[in-house]
């Protein structure tokens, strides 16, 4: 394996097709696709603050690094990527890649990260300034995730969320195969135009939450007081502890829950329109 240490590198495909390649303490500065088309590449201790330094790299393993804020769109089109204890201020991170697993990776600009990518480890990471993250990616496990922007998750499939915090508007939608496990999720219009989305032990928070969905479960969740106007023209099967502010014209199904503010069936429904509400404490 050929090692570089403590270089610094600028211009167009400094390192273009190397295999085998150990880089330590070495600074990417301007230019474009520093590491473009390598194989079989670590990288500890760095800093990168050139476009697109990643590019079509197969196995490739990077811990402890910095993509500063000029390393936008870093790492597109590659697989069997690890990342471990990197912050990334860069925006548009990821996109095409399959086989990503990061841990300890902090995303201080996440802004349309993570795009038509699949299957994808993710464990103790934060996201802010995250809109669309996850767009149209498949074969996702996820633990441990603070994550603060909006429309995340949306067009995505195959996908498993554990003990995360998700604060995120118009979060899951037309998303399918779904399930989200202790989890708080905080956002107007969750899950609108979702398929098999189910939500387990979870504290759920914002307007019209969870319509037009389809086959969706709710498991031993709490719904916040803003949760009002809920599961309009949803098919849906909820268990839900606590008090409901509203529900709004559901399609089908049953819904369970300790308490409801109104339930709301006016001139609007839609057939079959025979979802049974089963007031516990009424």
């Amino acid at each position: 394996m050929s090692i570089i240490e403590n270089r610094e590198f600028e211009g167009e495909r400094p390192l273009f097709y190397q295999k085998d390649l150990s880089l330590s303490k070495i600074k990417v500065l301007n230019g474009e696709s520093a590491i473009k088309e390598c194989i079989n590449v670590t990288c500890t201790d760095s800093s990168f603050n050139g476009k697109y330094p990643f590019w079509h790299a197969d196995i490739a393993q990077i811990e402890k690094c910095v993509f500063e804020t000029g390393a936008r769109a870093a790492i597109w089109y590659s697989k069997n990527l690890t990342m471990k204890d990197c912050q990334v201020i860069a925006p548009k991170m990821f996109r095409r890649c399959s086989g990503l697993k990061l841990l300890n990776v902090d995303f201080t600009d996440a802004q349309e990260t993570l795009w038509d990518c699949t299957d994808i480890r993710v464990n103790n990471i934060k996201a802010v300034h995250a809109d669309y993250i996850f767009m149209n990616s498949s074969d996702i496990e996820v633990e441990n995730f603070e994550l603060h922007g909006n429309y995340s998750f949306q067009n995505c499939s195959n996908v498993k969320i554990k003990n995360s915090n998700l604060e995120t508007k118009d979060a899951f939608w037309e998303a399918k195969n779904v399930t989200v496990e202790n989890c708080t999720i905080s956002g107007e219009f969750l899950g609108w135009h979702s398929e098999n989305l189910t939500l387990i032990n979870c504290k759920i928070k914002g307007t019209q939450p969870l319509c037009y969905a389809k086959n969706l479960k709710i498991i031993n969740c709490t719904f916040d007081e803003d949760c009002d106007l809920a599961f309009e023209y949803s098919s849906v099967d909820a268990e839900i502890k606590g008090h409901v502010t509203s529900i709004k014209n559901p399609l089908t199904g049953r819904i369970r829950v300790d308490s409801v503010g109104e339930i709301i069936s006016d001139a609007n429904a839609k057939a079959p329109n025979d979802c049974v509400i089963e007031v516990v404490n009424e």
